[in-house]
């Protein structure tokens, strides 16, 4: 059975976007990091950037849906922000990142220390 919106227009399950999948574009990144300095709208956006204003348009949607960022109109105009919740998630998974490495380090470096010992343990030994 298939679903309908409004007479013939099919139903779109909408999906989550990754965060970080977001940003691994070059020019969702470049509009970020603009973002980040302060709000603006998408032709300002637009006249910063060698692409298009539909195509910047676009690239806010995906920012918008990995909930990085965020918009308002303004009369005639989208202005876009970025999205401290989404910043903070990333802020998380980096904080979780980083412990994980500084934690598998640490084991490797107290490994190393003890194989160390026992080696100069076995050297003295008559």
């Amino acid at each position: 059975m298939s679903k309908t919106v409004s007479g013939n227009l099919p139903l779109v399950m909408t999906y989550e976007v990754s965060p970080w999948d977001a940003l691994g574009d070059g020019t969702r990144r470049a509009i970020f990091e603009r973002l980040v300095e302060r709000p603006r709208a998408v032709g300002e956006l637009a006249g910063e950037l060698p692409v298009t204003r539909p195509a910047v348009s676009q690239h806010l949607r995906v920012l918008k849906a990995a909930g990085l960022v965020f918009d308002w109109a303004e009369g005639t105009r989208r202005v876009y922000a970025v999205n401290a919740d989404g910043l903070e998630r990333l802020r998380g998974d980096l904080d979780r990142f980083w412990t994980q490495a500084l934690t598998a380090f640490q084991s490797v470096a107290e490994r190393s220390t003890k194989s160390e010992r026992d080696k100069q343990k076995e050297m003295k030994k008559p």
